[in-house]
Parts: structure tokens; C-alpha cells; sequence
């Protein structure tokens, strides 16, 4: 994984692994890399990625069960679209409008864009 300079690490920690949860990479239940793994995995202090897990935590998208390890939580999924939607329209979403607005971008051409990267993405998984 490449970090960002302008992001505290342990915070691209928490979204890399939002991903993996939101990408069905990693499923509801299942254990996690320890945090010992992650660190190692990632080449980052371990401290860095418990503050990660502590985090993630607080959300509810894993839990600690002592002595056995970290786990994905039941609707953590729902979870984590839930506070990534919000935060994309609050944050994210302004400054594309402000920018499709600039570029005069219609929501039809964006519609239109839309569609032909659906079709697009469905060919390339049908590929793998």
C-alpha cells in the first residue's frame, strides 16, 4: 500500500479496509490480520495500525473477541456505506457539482458518462 503525505496513515488504514469490507473482500464475521500481520503486511508500526483497529472499532465495523483476534462485524457493510455516503455528500460531492458546473457538464452528459462506465465495468468483470 502507498500512503498519502497529507493523511495521517492510520486514517488511509481505516479506509483501506473499509474497501476490503465494502468490496466483499473481507466478509462480515471474519477474522482480520492481527494487528502484529497488518503492521507487517503494510510495513507500518504496529501502534499505528491498532490505532486503526481502534477506530474501526468505535464504528463497528470490527470487533475483538481476547485471544482469538479481530473481526469483520455483522452490518458493518451497512455501516461503513452508511458514514462513507454521508461523508461523500457533505464533502465530496459540492466540489464535483462545483466543478461539473465550471466545465458546464449537464446532468444528462453525466448520465451518459454514467452509463457508458457501467457497461464498460461490467465487460471488464466479465473478463476476469
Amino acid at each position: 500500500m502507498k500512503f498519502e503525505e497529507n493523511r495521517p496513515i492510520y486514517l488511509q488504514i481505516v479506509a483501506w479496509i473499509c474497501e476490503k469490507v465494502l468490496r466483499g473482500e473481507w466478509h462480515e464475521g471474519e477474522r482480520i490480520p492481527s494487528v502484529r500481520e497488518l503492521g507487517a503486511l503494510l510495513q507500518v508500526n504496529p501502534n499505528t495500525v491498532m490505532r486503526a483497529y481502534e477506530r474501526l472499532q468505535a464504528e463497528q465495523v470490527i470487533y475483538n473477541q481476547r485471544g482469538i483476534g479481530y473481526f469483520v462485524a455483522q452490518d458493518a457493510v451497512q455501516g461503513v456505506l452508511g458514514a462513507q455516503r454521508a461523508e461523500f455528500l457533505e464533502s465530496e460531492l459540492p466540489r464535483l457539482l462545483d466543478r461539473m458546473m465550471l466545465l458546464s457538464i449537464t446532468p444528462e452528459c453525466l448520465t451518459e458518462s454514467y452509463k457508458l462506465y457501467l457497461e464498460n465495468h461490467s465487460k471488464h468483470e466479465n473478463t476476469l
